[in-house]
């Protein structure tokens, strides 16, 4: 008989059937082998063979008998699990009729010697059917072997004289091993432990440890057809709307490709019945999560520039929340985008809710000079931020615990502004890109050739400082490069920010964006108001001196304003002396201007607001149209001072403020300065105090760039959902087609800035696609060639 043979399958029995199967075959060959072994002792005792082989079968016949009584099994439980024993019976009837053909008899007598004797290994059924029923060691089994291998060895002793066995021990061994089987293996017993699920579970488990099967492919199938269809159809749900086609048919449609795949489709017409909101839900996440599931088995991780919007976001592992705030101007330049994005930092670290990083531009010397009133420079970056920290800290009163970063900057004679040098996102460390805050987006990524900031930021929030129409349309052809700047501000911003917050309604229309003044004054200014206060509250002059005017000396900052309404109405304002403030570019001609206009205007050099000098003035002037938010005018109201400004949407935070005097016409304008000079401002109250201050500008800077849904969020980051075990987060899986639209902007835009002729076309500074060796050795940076090589060119 082939060893090695092996009852075929048979149709229609379950895996586990057949697992079952070979593991029970494997024991009945190894009885087999172990059989074959002892009759190569037999010879003369041929005779006594045949006699023993019968009474062996009855004996395997009665350990069937047991173990498969007539009682009955569930139908489910006897297909699944115990139709083995039935399968057992060919390998019986087969091991019966091969060792009982008289050619083995023949060929058995005709081999062996006279003194053979018989020995049948008969432990292994004991053993084999015991550790599957009761869990019983390997250990034990070992130890059983080694004792029926001494009987073995004696058997010889344990013969009679006239050479037959006399009770053939292993017979009775085999009967007593049976009894105590059915002893323990009670009816009761057996249907318990099937209830209870427990030999099932333990006969599974050693089927898959002996054969083990081919592991299922744990694969997840790429999106078909229909699920790809039914995902565009999804996201072009706004612009098929446009073309008249209703939403109800596009979600039924979706509902019938997703059914496909599941082979569930449903015949439904068109416009039949309403598709019931809960299904349509549970179909949305549905293939939400398939394709969810999809992308996170690809793996994908990729950070650098290219298509739609990464994927996979830097993990934030720290406890606290990362927040990077870049600006296009630093201290000593006394302007807006210098001193506001300070104090933002310093208040924002304040709370100790979140880490807070503040990246300024770093110039060379040679553009420290052109900058930096007073001739101030530095020779190291280390000397600016000391320089940097020691101003905030005498205007908040308290040591602000941020840090602060610089990146190559080059100061732009023509824009009169910092243009970034590089990809400013990289002087952002991947493990701190959490939150951006980008004051000025616009100018910002004009020309940024690098990382979109979307991609490598969880959040970004834009500020928009300044009208830039507004100055751009006061040059040569000024209209036609509105026009297009204009463009181009809403493509940038829209590519790199989520949020886009507006201080006034001055600023161009952009997307994403809202309303909201998120500036406030400095602490120093409303202390100087609670000072003059106090001093009206004693009956003491609080104000010496008449009106002024503080902003830096160029046309577009309202000098072209003011100078145009005093000279209209010199003779209305008869006696009206005004003193200015301020340096510039345009200091040299604004003041000829003025002299030869025969104007009462008296010029100083410019000066901080909160100087000592300007306390005493009762009147602030601001004619300027240009701004989008003053903060001087702002620090003015705060000092408890008369502020005059036009009717304009710069201003409208102001109006709600007594002391604020708006006024529409250049006649209005003379009224409002004369009700200046005959009354007094009116104290402010705590509420509008506490308007002007940080504290609320802060408040209401993370309520409205949705920061509050953030901080407060933790680390739990969007929602997630569970899906066969694994968290999904379903965030990385629905680009809509307007995110796809954002990536393909970002996109473009960064090849079209990666062209030098280009970029110069536009008005880039020549060389500011990478820094220069002088930013790497001031600021301790590899050349550009090394940091991003390009290899095979």
């Amino acid at each position: 008989m082939n060893s090695d043979a092996q009852a075929p399958a048979v149709a229609g029995v379950p895996s586990s059937s057949s697992s079952a199967f070979s593991f029970i075959s494997k024991g009945w060959r190894e009885v087999r082998d172990s059989a074959d072994a002892d009759l190569q002792l037999m010879r003369d005792r041929a005779n006594s063979f045949k006699n023993m082989t019968a009474s062996f079968d009855r004996e395997l016949e009665n350990l069937i008998n047991s173990a498969t009584p007539p009682f009955s099994v569930p139908p489910i439980r006897q297909s699944s699990e115990i139709e083995f024993m039935k399968k057992f019976h060919p390998k019986i009837s087969e091991f019966r009729r091969v060792y009982s053909a008289p050619e083995i008899r023949k060929k058995v007598m005709e081999k062996w010697g006279p003194r053979a004797n018989l020995g049948i290994d008969l432990s292994r059924i004991r053993s084999t059917i015991a550790t599957e029923v009761y869990g019983i060691e390997e250990e034990e089994d070992v130890e059983e072997n080694i004792e029926f291998n001494k009987v073995r060895e004696g058997r010889s002793e344990r013969r009679n004289e006239d050479g037959q066995f006399g009770d053939w021990e292993p017979i009775r061994a085999l009967k007593t091993r049976l009894r105590e089987f059915e002893k323990k293996n009670s009816k009761v017993e057996i249907f318990a432990g099937f209830k209870n699920n427990e030999f099932v579970e333990k006969v599974k488990s050693s089927l898959k440890s002996i054969c083990k099967e081919p592991q299922e492919s744990k694969e997840v199938p790429p999106l078909d057809v229909p699920e790809l269809l039914a995902v565009l159809l999804r996201q072009s749900g706004l612009f098929l709307d446009q073309l008249g086609i209703r939403r109800n048919i596009c979600d039924k449609i979706v509902e019938s490709l997703c059914s496909k795949r599941k082979n569930q489709l449903v015949l439904r017409s068109l416009t039949a019945g309403e598709l019931s909101a809960a299904n349509l839900d549970k179909i949305n996440d549905e293939l939400d999560l398939r394709i969810a599931s999809v992308i996170q088995s690809t793996g994908h991780c990729s950070e650098g520039v290219g298509s739609w919007t990464d994927l996979m976001k830097p993990d934030v592992t720290d406890v606290k929340r990362h927040v990077a705030i870049v600006t296009t101007a630093s201290l000593p330049w006394m302007t807006g985008t210098a001193v506001n994005p300070l104090f933002r930092a310093a208040y924002l670290a304040k709370s100790e809710k979140q880490k807070v990083t503040l990246l300024v531009p770093w110039l060379c010397r040679s553009d420290q000079e052109l900058v930096y009133p007073n001739n101030l420079t530095f020779g190291s970056p280390e000397e600016q931020e000391n320089y940097i920290r020691n101003w905030l800290e005498e205007r908040v009163g308290f040591k602000a615990d941020f840090r602060i970063s610089f990146y190559p900057g080059k100061f732009s004679r023509e824009r009169r502004s910092i243009i970034p040098a590089g990809d400013t996102s990289q002087f952002i460390p991947s493990k701190d890109a959490d939150i951006a805050i980008l004051e000025e987006p616009e100018h910002l990524n004009w020309y940024h050739h690098g990382k979109r900031w979307t991609d490598k930021f969880n959040h970004v929030v834009g500020i928009v400082h300044t009208n830039y129409l507004e100055y751009i349309k006061r040059e040569k052809n000024g209209a036609l490069q509105a026009f297009f700047v204009k463009h181009i501000n809403n493509l940038v911003t829209r590519a790199h920010c989520h949020k886009v917050l507006r201080l006034s309604a001055a600023t161009q229309e952009m997307p994403k964006s809202v309303i909201c003044n998120v500036h406030g004054v400095n602490p120093k200014f409303l202390k100087i108001g609670e000072k003059v206060a106090e001093e009206r509250e004693l009956g003491q002059q609080a104000f010496s001196k008449g009106a002024y005017f503080l902003g830096k000396m160029v046309w577009a900052k309202g000098y072209k304003e003011l100078i145009d309404l005093l000279a209209k109405h010199k003779n209305d304002l008869d006696g009206f002396k005004l003193d200015v403030y301020g340096n510039g570019e345009d200091a040299h001609e604004v003041q000829s201007t003025a002299k030869r206009l025969d104007l009462n205007l008296n010029f100083l050099k410019g000066r901080d607001h909160a100087d000592d000098s300007l306390h005493g003035y009762k009147i602030f002037i601001n004619p300027s149209v240009s701004d989008v938010l003053c903060t001087a005018t702002a620090e003015a109201l705060a000092m408890g001072k008369f502020v005059v400004c036009a009717d304009h949407p710069s201003n409208e935070f102001f109006r709600s403020f007594p002391n604020c005097l708006t006024y529409k016409t250049p006649e209005d304008f003379v009224l409002k300065v004369k009700e200046a000079l005959e009354n007094e401002p009116q104290p402010l109250t705590p509420e509008q105090r506490y308007n002007l201050s940080w504290e609320a500008a802060t408040k209401r800077f993370i309520e409205y760039s949705e920061l509050d849904r953030l901080l407060n969020n933790g680390h739990n980051g969007p929602t997630s959902r569970k899906s066969n075990g694994k968290i999904i987060s379903r965030s990385v899986s629905m680009p809509s087609l307007s995110d796809m639209v954002d990536g393909g902007i970002a996109f473009a835009h960064y090849c079209l800035t990666g062209n030098e002729f280009l970029r110069l076309c536009t008005g880039a500074i020549p060389g500011t696609r990478d820094y220069g060796k002088q930013h790497c050795k001031d600021l301790h940076l590899l050349a550009p060639q090394v940091e991003n090589p390009i290899y095979g060119w």
